[in-house]
């Protein structure tokens, strides 16, 4: 089994397939795609009832690519018969590209740890041994990797992304702390399903002017919102804080900085956000004031030279690529970036270009992302 490449590509996810998928059209021969878990892993643990807010509609044939899609001519709806797709049938539309373009995928391997070499090459530790590579992309995402560090007693919380379904949550009321798209679709889904809930929210995120989806309600979720609070069991809290939650005896206290006290019986639900994968090769990356890694004008890493970045987490200053339809922009650059350097066939991104694939110039500005 071959153990040295040109290029490995860490994460079979959204961004993961996208990038494979291009270097493959450039005639990539030696590269590998490793995943801790199966294609679309990320995906697969969803709760089975939360589906994606940006909606896929297979518009190709009048220049408009699905927002979904990771690679051109596909369609996410086309596939699935579905506009919002669940994670699971996410995972499948992934599948199906990954079986078309027979991309050398290697699943169930853990990465453990990478070092970089005086040669410029990686040694990367997975959980079925070492491998090598001339270049990496980092595209292990963010989802799998909740921050827990956010306040003190964040611990005590159950975060949203452990969740598997929320039909399964058998309490009758609910604390949600955090008012972006997750907090939201928490408090929906538990609605759902007849239960009560508070959602203590740090910003109106329902009140902000502006056509970012980084920063503001999705459509999407501000009509199911309409439609959940007719009810009369979602309670929303603005301008809340969290400093600490405590738990005594069987009660859990959850203190804000504005000065006021919430308790519930019941774990309350973290939905803050999430730490990324790159905290796993911190020590690959310097991170900006946002938190986020910073990377150059090729997304790649500014402290290790042939390490890219891919994926939600990518930011460059306050432009935010938090989103499929976002991050998919930016393969291309990385893609023109490690081909150059391999001599790879560099034709292709021409017609990526020619599909909106391809965001090379940088001077719009996004906004902060909480999502």
């Amino acid at each position: 089994m071959n153990k040295h490449f040109d290029v490995l590509i860490v994460g079979a996810g959204a961004s993961g397939i996208g990038v494979g998928i291009l270097l493959k059209q450039m005639g990539c021969e030696n590269f590998c795609m490793i995943d801790k878990g199966d294609i679309g892993e990320t995906f697969r643990r969803w709760p089975k009832e939360m589906r994606f807010i940006t909606p896929s509609f297979p518009s190709q044939g009048f220049g408009q690519t699905d927002l979904n899609a990771v690679a051109p001519k596909t369609s996410p709806a086309y596939t699935l018969d579905e506009e919002h797709p669940t994670g699971e049938e996410y995972a499948e539309y992934l599948e199906v590209l990954a079986d078309h373009y027979q991309l050398p995928i290697r699943t169930k391997l853990e990465v453990k740890e990478i070092m970089k070499h005086d040669d410029q090459s990686f040694e990367v530790v997975t959980s079925k041994g070492k491998l090598f590579s001339k270049f990496i992309v980092w595209a292990a995402g963010e989802y799998q990797y909740p921050d827990f560090d956010v306040f003190p007693g964040a611990d005590y919380c159950i975060h949203s992304s452990q969740v598997h379904s929320w039909e399964e949550m058998k309490a009758d009321d609910y604390l949600v702390i955090g008012g972006y798209e997750s907090g939201i679709d928490a408090v929906y889904q538990l609605n759902r399903f007849n239960k009560k809930s508070r959602l203590l929210a740090k910003t109106s995120t329902w009140e902000i002017d502006s056509s970012d989806p980084s920063i503001v309600l999705s459509p999407y979720t501000f009509s199911r919102m309409r439609e959940a609070q007719d009810d009369g069991r979602i309670e929303i809290y603005e301008d809340q804080t969290v400093s600490s939650v405590m738990k005594k005896d069987d009660t859990y206290y959850v203190d804000t900085r504005e000065g006021q006290q919430y308790t519930t019986r019941t774990s309350p639900i973290l939905a803050t956000g999430f730490k990324g994968s790159t905290s796993m090769i911190s020590h690959l990356f310097k991170f900006g004031e946002h938190g986020k890694p910073l990377v150059n004008e090729q997304d790649e890493s500014t402290s290790c030279q042939g390490l890219f970045l891919c994926g939600p987490e990518l930011r460059h200053g306050s432009h935010v690529f938090c989103y499929i339809y976002k991050f998919r922009q930016r393969y291309a650059v990385l893609a023109e970036a490690i081909g150059s350097r391999l001599n790879l066939n560099l034709d292709i991104l021409d017609f990526y270009q020619k599909e909106n694939f391809y965001l090379d110039d940088l001077s719009g500005c996004g906004e902060r992302c909480e999502c």
